[in-house]
């Protein structure tokens, strides 16, 4: 299994998202178009699994070396999350979000595919390599989802009135979210001791991970604090998500990041 299966695999997983959602937005809670449209999402999901899994196994190495390759479990993970929201608050506008975003990552890799060596740098041979990467990534979903909802509740503060629904769901976002981004400080902080023989470096990225940290941090502590201040609060974690953005892929254009080990080859 290797990037030239990619397309049909992507086909197939882009068709039942694309099915599934229709069955959704049509239905009413409780019908069997809904059943069987998040059985079909659930089905695309599952495809997609499966190819990183046949991916994985024919490049001896877990496929997270790469910018692609990160492209790759958001897609999976960007649509799991979107599962979990509905599931849990029957919000059909994230479940929508989760299955475009995911589309748009899987639409960029099949034009930009990849053919790169199955080889991993000694560095990147370690054992807390792959736990530090996925729980990263995971960290990354649950916290755009958070961005999109501080968005919602901003555009309820401008033009609408504010739904309380709205701050309870971006704080058990950011909560799910923040916890982690914690894991995977601390994962990256094991992973450079072995490697490196230091825990922290300072380079661009762990620096731009640490911002990404505190971005999210004072969010919570606004929101304990200050729980009278909704659009102050909305704003931070809407901000937040920006920095989130040029920690994943912003610091890849910045001169001094160049010979990272954490800038991608694609």
């Amino acid at each position: 299994m290797d990037w030239i299966n990619f397309p049909a695999y992507a086909g197939i997983t882009f068709l039942s998202w694309f099915l599934g959602a229709s069955l959704i937005g049509f239905s009413k809670k409780g019908k069997w178009t809904e059943s069987a449209g998040l059985g079909l999402v659930i089905l695309g999901n599952l495809i997609m699994i499966l190819f990183a899994i046949l991916l994985w196994i024919h490049l001896e190495r877990p496929p997270l070396r790469t910018l692609g390759e990160t492209r790759l479990w958001y897609s999976i993970f960007l649509p799991f999350v979107g599962i979990v929201t509905y599931f849990r608050w029957r919000y059909k506008m994230f479940m929508y979000y989760a299955l475009a975003m995911a589309s748009l990552f899987l639409m960029i890799n099949y034009m930009n595919p990849e053919t790169y060596s199955k080889t991993l740098m000694p560095a990147l041979q370690s054992p807390w390599f792959v736990p530090h990467v996925i729980v990263y990534i995971f960290a990354y979903a649950v916290l755009a989802f958070s961005s999109v909802i501080a968005l919602a509740g901003l555009y309820q503060v401008y033009y609408k009135q504010l739904n309380a629904m709205i701050l309870k769901l971006a704080d058990n976002l950011v909560y799910v979210g923040f916890s982690f981004l914690t894991l995977g400080l601390l994962f990256g902080a094991l992973w450079a001791k072995e490697a490196w023989g230091h825990y922290w470096t300072w380079d661009p990225k762990e620096t731009w991970a640490f911002l990404t940290w505190l971005a999210y941090l004072l969010y919570i502590h606004f929101r304990l604090k200050k729980k009278q201040s909704p659009k102050t609060a909305l704003w931070i974690v809407s901000l937040a998500f920006v920095v989130l953005l040029i920690c994943w892929f912003g610091i890849n254009y910045l001169p001094s990041a160049q010979s990272s080990v954490h800038v991608y080859s694609s």
